[in-house]
């Protein structure tokens, strides 16, 4: 059923490589779509980034005529029927039709097959399962156009059955709410999240950061965030909210609209849980989180919050001891509860304008480097060890309180008085 046709004006839908493959794959009584989340955002006007295609042969039917056509085939995920063709430069994913015969919560056991309709009821959301031809036509087979016109995210078929194929729709469901959803959720899909919610246990915890990250990627997540604690389903996979809130994310996401700063995940995570650096470590270890997420994370939590009148010497004092990175984290948020705070509260609104004040000037702010090392004290006397780890320190104290001024051959002149 043919009820809409993506804008003329696509530039990804008349991408050369992009008609190429769909013909080759259209050849003969095959068939090819493009399919799920380019055919969504390109109705609702957003961005298309990736570009999935399903189609009716088999991936070693689909091998053999993207390569016959010149493209590059990586087998990404062959046995569920998925190849990656690099047509002119570009990856697309492309997917045999497929029905599940077999689910344990967390995977599938699929077998190809020929039908749309069987393939587009696999599926999670109705709004997920839209296909579009290579001219544009939009096909629909589980209504998914009109939950797209009222913005209304919806499981396909029944909701409980969806998400025991795969524990982790829970989750995509409030993902999905954040990013394309509007008014309250849909009543079936928030019960079954409900009497579903011990399931996500089964999940690996790679599977329910990296969804997290996305809905707290959203333009205003706090809709989202407000029906998964309702749900319980925010305690079970985040209990270190439970006694903290949400509530500081409606302003945090007001304050980043008004001065203009990209979504950040582990901000509006920062903004939901306690700072306590030791909870903040077991948290990142149980999602599994890269280095460089926990990093950020646990240096926030040990920064402290810059009192707003500080001057400019004494805040490049603290910024040099405490790390640039957790102290921009927690000025962005205590700027966010000044600015809530301040039609009720005079006094918040000098707050938030020290808070913004010394923001300006962590922008422009360049960490000095320190100008010995312990290869400079080794001519002087000192043996490598802990007396020269100790003296180390105590002049990059003294060069710190000198607002960095003290020059190299100060320190040293400094050492060799402490060496005598």
């Amino acid at each position: 059923m043919t009820l809409a046709t993506i804008d003329n004006k696509a530039e990804w839908l008349h991408r050369p490589g992009l008609q190429a493959l769909l013909a080759v794959l259209n050849e003969g009584d095959e068939e090819a779509r493009i399919a799920g989340g380019a055919v969504r955002n390109a109705l609702l006007g957003q961005p298309v980034t990736d570009v999935d295609i399903a189609t009716t042969t088999t991936p070693e039917e689909t091998t053999r005529r993207a390569e016959a056509a010149g493209f590059k085939v990586v087998p990404t995920g062959f046995e569920h029927g998925t190849v990656t063709v690099v047509a002119k430069g570009l990856p697309y994913e492309v997917t045999t039709l497929r029905a599940d015969v077999e689910t344990d919560g967390r995977y599938a056991r699929v077998v190809f097959g020929r039908d749309w309709k069987d393939d587009a009821e696999r599926r999670d959301f109705t709004i997920n399962a839209l296909y579009a031809e290579a001219d544009g036509r939009v096909v629909d087979l589980v209504g998914g156009l009109s939950d797209l016109e009222t913005r209304t995210l919806r499981f396909i078929g029944d909701a409980e059955t969806r998400i025991r194929e795969d524990y982790l729709r829970i989750l995509r469901f409030f993902r999905f709410f954040a990013w394309y959803g509007s008014g309250r959720p849909d009543a079936d899909g928030l019960k079954a999240c409900t009497r579903l919610k011990d399931g996500l246990a089964r999940l690996s915890a790679e599977r329910v950061w990296s969804e997290l990250k996305k809905l707290l990627a959203a333009a205003d997540p706090s809709r989202a965030l407000l029906w998964m604690r309702q749900t319980g389903t925010l305690t079970a996979v985040l209990p270190e909210s439970e006694r903290w809130g949400i509530d500081a994310i409606h302003g945090l996401v007001d304050t980043e609209r008004a001065f203009g700063w990209a979504p950040d995940p582990l901000l509006r995570l920062a903004a939901i849980i306690p700072p306590d650096a030791e909870r903040v470590k077991a948290l990142a270890v149980r999602l599994r989180m890269s280095k460089a997420e926990a990093a950020a994370l646990v240096g926030w939590a040990e920064a402290p919050v810059p009192d707003p009148s500080l001057g400019e010497s004494a805040f490049a004092k603290l910024l040099y001891r405490a790390g640039e990175k957790g102290v921009d984290k927690r000025l962005r948020l205590a700027l966010a509860g000044a600015r809530a705070r301040a039609q009720a509260d005079d006094g918040a609104l000098m707050e938030a304008a020290g808070y913004r004040r010394l923001l300006d000037t962590l922008e422009r702010w360049q960490r000095p480097v320190f100008p010995l090392g312990g290869k400079d004290l080794l001519p002087l006397g000192f043996k490598p060890g802990a007396e020269l780890g100790k003296t180390l320190a105590a002049l990059e104290e003294r060069w710190l309180e000198s607002g960095f001024a003290m020059s190299r051959e100060d320190l040293l002149s400094e050492a060799r008085g402490e060496k005598r």
